[in-house]
């Protein structure tokens, strides 16, 4: 691997660093904007738009869409509905605005060419009150398309993996990164940066290992960038102790969401109990939020983690009875029966087929017939998400004419570092944007963020040294490599170094054992986070003899590092927050009930870039609605 890297200078007004979701909402955004008031935007992405993000594979369904223009839903209604599926820890104001444009973005996407399903009177068919179909195979192709011909390629740095930010005081000034195909180290100068770099996945030890490896229900290749790019900009951090824990088809995350709510299927354990119906009343032990419907995800969750540890795993969901009840309307035409069986069957293939295609792979080899007999569900493994049902990421600033003035400080979602924006799995505290929300909220935050520019119309300083300490960091991993893999024979095993497989199993080991993951049932408690912190900090250490052996390694030294920032922020907030408010998502057993009177507020914290030191503190839970 030869060491002479070129150093690319890209100079702009707005950069974006990401191609997910909204990413894509904001390039759309940013373009018309800037054109108006004579500016530039880049974007730039680790992969190729096109398949780039959380929606890489596919969706079968857009989960934000509220239909207000039919009468049926509120903005409010939503915002209810999130802050009782996060147990009270939401902001009103950040979810109120997604919501209330999310509908737009929705349109938008039919227009791009997004086929939606309809009925019989033109209305988009639901799947749940918030949920409608699609076919979303291409989904992301066509959202990306859109993308690329606002922003136009000459603007678009695929394949370029951004791993620092850079900073002018207390003002972002751009960010620098590398490229995981050429021998090419970047330098983008900014005015204002909007982070969108994903969530996080390979934290905790997966269920997939061996032969699975890699396979999991979030996508692998977002692992952090998000929450380290904020974290090292000195942002303030909200809710990172809120990971999130699908229940799904067991060992290829096959979707249940279209199961549940499309097709009303029951969940049961192998004994043939229905927990939802027989565990109704601890429920009562987590009101006022166990009361609502729907039931929290985190409980769903916790009702059934019960049965598995009473032994009456596994779970299985009854995929044969809801095709039956569904087809039993049309038992007396054979004909009718036979054609309706046929369209179920074909639905249930499709939901796996357009998001999740390993789930009809691992069906298929398992001579599974959704039709004729249930299949297994289980929890997965944690993850980091700001847009699902989890609520990690930065603490933005919400909307002029709705926030308070606690959450209020400029610019719609602008972190606590002046000109550096945040969307998507980005920003905290307002799930259940999925998709189509982060879309949205990428082109609210790209707005926001011209006028930013516009009203701070000063290219930063960028201090040419700390560039070029930046670039040795980077590269550090295969010069260690280089100097070392001969004194052993197999380069793989080597005292000098340790190559970033290695390092993420060992990463993963420690937040499985010791902060609650899948072999520790979920739970955790004091002496155990004690113990992770500590071994985090000799991780920090080991990471300084990371060794890569070409460009694709290097990268996945960087994502290790990127993820160990983020378990750690983890560590700290699990720690501080001294209640259990999500069981279902982890449990601690030293503080084992939810405690409304202390612990109803945010957990943030805070990373000095100064002085290298965490602090963590609450912030205050502020009702606009309800």
């Amino acid at each position: 691997m030869p060491m002479n890297f070129e150093t690319v200078e890209v100079t702009t007004d707005f950069l974006i660093v990401g191609g997910g979701m909204a990413a894509c909402g904001a390039a759309v955004e940013a373009s018309y904007w800037a054109k108006k008031n004579g500016l530039k935007v880049t974007l730039v992405d680790k992969a190729a738009m096109d398949r780039s993000g959380a929606v890489a594979m596919g969706l079968s369904a857009i989960n934000q869409y509220l239909g207000v223009g039919k009468g049926k839903n509120t903005v409010e209604q939503y915002v209810e509905y999130v802050k009782n599926d996060l147990m009270g820890i939401a902001r009103d104001d950040l979810v109120y605005n997604i919501a209330r444009h999310v509908d737009g973005t929705v349109h938008l996407f039919e227009k791009w060419g997004l086929p939606i399903w309809k009925n019989d009177d033109g209305d988009y068919v639901n799947e749940g009150r918030w949920q409608i179909m699609i076919n979303g195979e291409s989904y992301k192709v066509i959202v990306a398309e859109a993308a690329k011909n606002a922003l136009g390629m000459d603007n678009i740095y695929e394949r370029v993996f951004i791993i620092e930010p850079l900073l002018d005081g207390d003002r972002i000034a751009g960010a620098v990164g590398f490229s995981v195909r050429e021998n090419k180290f970047y330098v983008f100068k900014a005015k204002a940066v909007l982070a969108c770099m994903g969530g996080a996945v390979g934290v905790f030890k997966p269920r997939s290992t061996g032969e699975g490896l890699g396979r999991s229900w979030y996508p692998p290749f977002s692992t952090g960038s998000s929450a380290y790019f904020t974290i090292r900009a000195g942002a303030e951090m909200t809710c990172q102790e809120v990971r999130f824990i699908p229940v799904r088809f067991k060992d290829a995350y096959g979707p249940v969401g279209a199961w549940f709510l499309l097709f009303k299927s029951r969940a049961i354990s192998a004994i043939g109990g229905e927990y939802m119906v027989e565990r109704r009343d601890e429920l009562q032990n987590w009101a006022p939020y166990g009361l609502v419907k729907p039931i929290p995800a985190n409980l769903r969750n916790y009702l059934g983690m019960l049965d598995v540890s009473e032994g009456k795993g596994p779970l299985l969901m009854m995929t044969n009875e809801a095709i039956a009840k569904l087809a039993d309307a049309y038992k007396d035409d054979p004909k009718a029966f036979k054609k309706k069986m046929k369209e179920l069957e074909s639905e249930a293939w499709e939901d796996f087929l357009d998001m999740t295609i390993s789930q009809a792979l691992l069906w298929a080899a398992t001579n599974t017939a959704p039709e004729e007999k249930s299949s297994e569900i289980a929890a997965a493994e944690p993850y980091f998400i700001g847009s699902h049902s989890g609520a990690s990421g930065a603490w933005v600033s919400g909307p002029e004419d709705i926030a308070p003035a606690e959450y209020f400080w400029g610019y719609a979602n602008m972190t606590t570092v002046k000109g550096l924006f945040a969307a998507g799995d980005a920003s905290g505290a307002s799930s259940h944007k999925f998709s189509s929300g982060s879309h949205a909220e990428g082109r609210i935050a790209a707005k926001a963020a011209i006028k930013f520019i516009v009203e701070n119309n000063t290219q930063p300083n960028v201090d040419a040294a700390k560039v070029e300490e930046l670039k040795a960091a980077t590269y550090k991993p295969l010069e260690i490599y280089e100097a070392n893999k001969d004194f052993t024979t197999d380069p793989e095993v080597n005292p000098a170094y340790i190559k970033p497989k290695m390092f993420m199993f060992r990463l993963q080991k420690l937040m499985d054992e010791y902060v609650g993951g899948v072999s520790a049932n979920f739970s955790t408690n004091k002496p155990s986070l004690d113990r992770a912190v500590e071994l985090l900090k000799f991780m920090k250490e080991d990471a300084e003899k990371l060794a890569a052996a070409d460009l694709h390694e290097l990268m996945r030294c960087w994502e290790n590092i990127h993820r160990m920032w983020q378990a750690e922020s983890h560590v700290r907030t699990v720690m501080f927050r001294e209640e259990t408010r999500w069981p279902g998502y982890y449990f601690r057993a030293d503080a084992p009930k939810m405690d409304e009177e202390n612990w109803l507020c945010f957990v943030n914290l805070k990373w000095d870039p100064a002085t290298a030191q965490w602090d963590v503190f609450k912030k205050p839970v502020i009702r606009l609605f309800g």
